[in-house]
């Protein structure tokens, strides 16, 4: 049903995709036998030769979650990314006991971040923060190369619960308006970069468009999902939370196919007509395919990365690469809190001690840290 529905969408959008390709063409050794494979790539393809040496396979039936799978379809110059988070996802937010929109929003912000920072291949961090007015303050991920995460969020109890009795949980209603930063960290020796979008009401999703639009001018789409997966049990129905993503951007290597329209520029003399840039029919085929992705489909358990991609681009051709794992982990320690307290001032030192200690919780994995006054430097009450 999925993949007829594709159909009618580009249909509907006027065009009829009819090809059979194969993305890679083996090099054959120097005595021009048999083709070498690359040992770091996995193809997937159509083939109309049954004879043809070019490496095709049907796409993997086994499943893995906390993974990012890059892939091409370079019929249409598209490149992207597929992140699926299973126990990853569940571990940071069941530590929380976030409300369930807090808690699906975060999980979103946590694939939008996993999607850029594991992309950008350095060494260092990837923090996504929102600040906004909505119940939801703030959400901060924090994806530390090459495959840690954390995550936390800030939010007013009562407007939440408010937001859940009106029915109103939509992510651009519980962030409100505000802005968005994204910020590369690749350590004291580096100047960091941060990269500023503004929220005005709209999703993460529309966020990642805008970012991509106004600071990188990469044609990108963005489509995130999370819910929660229930399953019956012995002792009772159990849940646990399902993150996935997808990401496709058009990197021709032409740079005009890839030009977009020039911003407003916010003091034009009425009457100004609009810059208007036609899009290349490649990205408008990819933008057209998909925009059929559905929720269930980025977080389907029993629905693997390769197959998730091959289903939507398996007319054009799809090659993917080997994924990349991820985890949830916190890079707090006592070491590092006790470093902290200690680079206080004596008299903030002082003011924390409580009924004879220090208390300190780390806000992304919950732990607790206890101090004697002493230990930091501090002066008992």
């Amino acid at each position: 049903m999925l993949r007829s529905r594709r159909r009618r969408r580009l249909e509907a959008w006027g065009r009829h995709i009819l090809r059979d390709v194969v993305l890679w063409t083996a090099p054959q050794d120097e005595a021009g036998s048999k083709p070498r494979i690359p040992d770091n790539k996995l193809y997937i393809g159509l083939m109309t030769e049954p004879h043809s040496a070019i490496p095709s396979r049907a796409p993997s039936a086994t499943t893995a979650d906390d993974i990012v799978m890059p892939f091409e379809v370079a019929k249409l110059d598209l490149r992207g990314r597929v992140v699926r988070l299973g126990p990853a996802v569940d571990e940071i937010l069941a530590r929380h006991a976030y409300p369930q929109p807090v808690a699906k929003l975060l999980g979103e912000a946590l694939v939008l971040t996993v999607m850029l920072g594991s992309a950008l291949k350095i060494d260092g961090r990837f923090i996504l923060q929102t600040q906004g007015d909505g119940p939801v303050r703030m959400l901060v991920v924090d994806f530390i190369a090459p495959d840690k995460v954390r995550a936390c969020a800030r939010y007013d109890k009562d407007r939440v619960a408010a937001a859940i009795a009106s029915g109103e949980m939509s992510s651009g209603a519980l962030l409100g308006k505000g802005h968005l930063a994204m910020t590369i960290d690749q350590g004291p020796d580096m100047n960091r970069y941060q990269g500023l979008v503004a929220l005005d009401g709209g999703s993460l999703e529309d966020a990642a468009h805008e970012y991509f639009l106004r600071s990188e001018q990469i044609p990108t789409r963005v489509r995130l999902a999370v819910a929660e997966e229930l399953r019956a049990g012995t002792g009772g129905a159990s849940h646990r939370w399902r993150a996935g993503g997808i990401m496709l951007q058009f990197l021709p290597k032409a740079p005009e196919r890839a030009r977009v329209a020039d911003l407003h520029p916010g003091d034009a003399p009425e009457g100004i007509e609009p810059h208007v840039v036609a899009e290349d029919d490649a990205w408008l085929e990819g933008q057209a395919l998909v925009s059929t992705v559905e929720d269930v489909e980025l977080i389907d358990p029993a629905l693997s990365s390769e197959r998730l991609v091959y289903r939507l681009f398996h007319e054009p051709g799809v090659r993917v690469f080997r994924t990349s794992p991820l985890r949830a982990e916190c890079t707090c320690s006592r070491e590092n809190v006790e470093a902290m307290l200690k680079s206080f001032s004596q008299d903030d030192r002082d003011h924390m001690v409580e009924d004879g200690k220090i208390s300190v919780t780390c806000e992304f994995c919950s732990a607790n840290y206890l101090f004697s006054p002493g230990e930091v430097g501090a002066n008992p009450n």
